[in-house]
């Protein structure tokens, strides 16, 4: 039984030391992608055009930095929570390597602050923070910028 207390111990220190490499693999990573709001539906609930409780849906190509070449999709949802001003937003960011989720407000007019709530592949243990910036007025296009750490 003495034997087996130091193998699991061993197996137990190997484990965590993995764990905190993938966890901090990410440390200090900064990546960029370009969402277009191409499949979007909104959800009145309450019959208003713009009503506390609406859904927001939707599932979009993301492109490299460039704005180029289509690097992954994403796919999420929002309640409005402040009629005119905001919505309250989760989605997943998919991507060849992983996944990274966040969670946060989405404002209808500038930029929004997420945080990052974890991921998966390349991604797992993921934190951190990501801007969503606006492109132009119109919302044709928002920069995401992945700050993990």
């Amino acid at each position: 039984m003495k034997t087996k207390k130091p193998c699991a111990l061993s197996a137990a220190a190997a484990a965590a030391v993995l764990l905190l490499l993938s966890a901090t693999a990410q440390a200090g990573q900064r990546l960029t992608v370009v969402e277009h709001p191409t499949d979007e539906k909104t959800i009145n609930l309450s019959g208003k055009s713009d009503a506390i409780g609406d859904l927001l849906v939707f599932a979009n190509p993301v492109f490299d930095a460039a704005n180029k070449v289509q690097v992954g999709t994403d796919q999420g949802y929002c309640v409005r929570t402040v009629v005119g001003k905001s919505w309250e937003c989760f989605w997943t960011l998919i991507l060849k390597q992983g996944l990274i989720t966040v969670e946060g407000p989405f404002y209808d007019t500038g930029d929004s602050t997420f945080v990052v709530t974890g991921g998966s592949g390349k991604y797992a243990g993921a934190k951190g923070s990501m801007k969503l910036h606006w492109r132009d007025a119109k919302g044709s296009a928002y920069d995401f910028i992945y700050d993990l750490q």
